[in-house]
């Protein structure tokens, strides 16, 4: 009888060393530039599908997209501003925007008389739920539908090693 071989854990993706900064006409920066414009001219499809059906910015369903999936609900200012990848400032006024609207309330923190709590209204989910199947629509339409499953496998590999807490 022989033994099996130890079984060895698969080999992590290593980062290619590059030995100089690349220049502008580098092929590589213009895959950078590609990745831009294909992020932008998505996210501004998106936007339209939203606003033109129901008048909810792509911001705004983001944010309400960030608290229907936390628990409560509800997360810290600090949190949200992370998720949403907008500053704290600009956060802010986007909150005050939605609480205008009904979307969201604050909460004070009772652990932190410094924190506060954006929590997700009825209203808010309401709309959510409503804005939904547009948002997902438009995915399909302006992003899925040019990539085959595998591609998006690979696709999701990839960026992934850029934004490795990404789920």
């Amino acid at each position: 009888m022989t033994a099996e071989p130890p079984v060895q854990p698969p080999a992590q993706p290593r980062a290619v060393r590059r030995p100089r900064t690349p220049r502008p006409s580098d092929w590589r920066v213009a895959v950078w530039r590609t990745f831009l414009r294909a992020h932008a001219r998505v996210a501004g499809e998106l936007e339209h599908d939203l606003t033109a059906r129901l008048g909810l910015p792509l911001a705004w369903y983001d944010v309400l997209v960030q608290l229907a999936e936390a628990p409560g609900r509800r997360l810290r200012m600090a949190e949200l501003a992370d998720r949403v990848l907008l500053s704290r400032s600009g956060l802010t006024r986007l909150i005050d925007r939605l609480q205008t609207a009904g979307l969201v309330r604050r909460e004070p923190s009772a652990d932190d008389a410094r924190g506060t709590f954006t929590v997700l209204t009825e209203d808010g989910l309401a709309r959510l739920r409503a804005a939904a199947p547009v948002h997902l629509a438009g995915v399909d339409r302006h992003w899925l539908r040019h990539f085959t499953d595998e591609e998006l496998r690979v696709l999701g590999e990839l960026l992934s090693r850029v934004a490795p807490d990404s789920p």
